[in-house]
């Protein structure tokens, strides 16, 4: 009896344009970490403000923030107002420039749709209006930004992840935690296509059943979220 290999599905690579490099990373470091005002005014000119112009127009177009009232001006205003704070980027919390100036751009924009809701006395909860705004208004077409956004926060998850204490875990948490990292570590070679897949892979790895798996996962779940929350705020 001949027995056919099952082919493990890989996703393709995707070209991507990159118009924040890693030399443009380096040069938001370098003006934050210095106070030559010569310097300063080298990296913004010929590095950085080129990557902001197009990471703020990008992150606009990408999350329809076209749709408030003088959009052109608001853009203007939001990338002069990223240079006040260029010298507040710490590389050393471990989040790439990248990542810590879209984020802080995107929240930017959300407080403006937050301040046009409040003009025109529309009745909102604006303490959910962000994720309400984003499910509302983003672009269900992929695009660099949210690409990158995504590749750069499971990147730093995983981190992370890596960084927790296993000694403290009990066996079964252990399990799932090592299943965890081991998915993150072979994540180009297969394909997840929703949740349940997620289990069937855990139960595969672990030995495990679901039960004891979803009870692991509760454990963690708290410390991802604090980690989200703190990305999503700019504080990693």
């Amino acid at each position: 009896m001949t027995v056919t290999k099952k082919k493990i599905r890989r996703r393709r690579a995707k070209t991507k344009n990159y118009y924040f490099t890693q030399v443009h990373e380096d040069a938001i470091v370098k003006y934050a970490i210095t106070e030559d005002i010569k310097i300063r005014t080298e990296l913004y000119v010929n590095y950085i403000q080129p990557a902001f112009n197009e990471m703020v127009d990008k992150i606009v177009f990408t999350y329809k923030f076209t749709n408030l009232p003088n959009c052109d001006y608001l853009r203007d205003e939001c990338k002069i107002w990223l240079v006040t704070i260029l010298d507040k980027y710490d590389p050393n919390k471990g989040s790439k420039a990248f990542s810590y100036f879209s984020v802080i751009t995107k929240n930017w924009f959300i407080h403006k749709v937050k301040q046009q809701q409040k003009k025109n006395k529309r009745e909102v909860d604006l303490d959910h209006l962000p994720k309400r705004y984003e499910e509302e208004f983003l672009s269900t077409n992929e695009s660099y930004v949210t690409t990158r956004e995504e590749d750069e926060f499971w990147n730093s998850f995983y981190e992370e992840l890596k960084s927790w204490d296993p000694s403290q875990m009990k066996e079964n948490d252990l399990k799932v935690y090592k299943a965890i990292i081991i998915l993150f570590e072979s994540k180009e070679d297969i394909e997840i296509f929703n949740k349940k897949a997620i289990y069937l892979y855990l139960r595969e790895i672990t030995d495990l059943n679901t039960k004891q798996i979803v009870n692991s996962l509760k454990k963690f779940r708290k410390r991802y979220y604090n980690f989200k929350q703190n990305w999503e705020n700019g504080l990693l």
